[in-house]
């Protein structure tokens, strides 16, 4: 067997990003896999095309993997109702979903929201931790994002077309690979006793606590990588 080369790629990390489907938001955790000799890939997806679903998502991260054979497919929020269409139609080794959506097969992302009774833990997470419980994009999704950060970002976010939640999440089963769940501490879209209870009732898992907000890629690119890495490094 051919040694390995010292800069030699390990596997690809392939990045689905959230609603509005921007790959702009992996580009703070893009370099730090790329420095652990990683080849990290973060796709962009037409969020803001209305004629554009959940089956196009998946064909457009499957062919970016194309025939790779040591790929980790990592899904952020809303891409977490791309990725188990993508497990089923092309060769991944394991999946790893960031403050995600995690939904049974057959549902819709709309109908997510009151099977897992999201927006009343949302609530009752502001109530207790003392923090508006009107929902706002700074209050919920920019509060630990560095200023810098953001001022370098993209001027304009891209907008989310309300078409995709209505349509199925058709897949069979989730795959029989190794899935991680990663969950923000200080996650106020989706709080951290909120995705331990959906990860425990769907998943029939736990999950692996980081620092950061709903955010996280933006606002704790480090411990994030770190955590990617980690588990890459351990499953193989």
């Amino acid at each position: 067997m051919r040694p390995a080369v010292a800069d030699e790629p390990r596997g690809a990390f392939v990045l689905i990003p959230g609603a509005g489907g921007m790959a702009s938001y992996w580009h703070r955790v893009v370099p730090l896999l790329e420095k652990a000799q990683h080849e990290a890939i973060a796709i962009d997806l037409p969020g803001d095309d209305p004629r554009a679903g959940l089956s196009e998502y998946a064909d457009i991260v499957v062919d970016a993997i194309d025939a790779r054979s040591s790929v980790v497919l990592v899904a952020q929020s809303l891409g977490g109702f791309t990725a188990p269409l993508v497990c089923a139609r092309t060769r991944v080794r394991m999946l790893v979903l960031v403050n995600a959506m995690i939904p049974l097969p057959g549902e819709s992302a709309g109908d997510w929201w009151a099977n897992t009774r999201s927006a009343e833990s949302r609530l009752a997470a502001a109530t207790s931790r003392g923090y508006s419980a009107t929902f706002d994009v700074p209050t919920y999704f920019l509060h630990d994002v560095p200023e810098a950060v953001l001022r370098s970002g993209p001027s304009r976010q891209r907008d989310q077309a309300e078409s995709i939640f209505e349509q199925s999440c058709r897949f069979e089963r989730w795959p029989e690979i190794p899935i991680h769940v990663i969950s923000s501490a200080d996650d106020r879209f989706f709080p951290l006793e909120f995705q331990q209870r959906i990860a425990r009732e769907r998943l029939g898992k736990g999950t692996l606590v980081v620092p950061g907000g709903h955010l996280v890629a933006l606002a704790r690119p480090e411990e994030l990588a770190q955590e990617l890495l980690r588990l890459e490094g351990g499953e193989r």
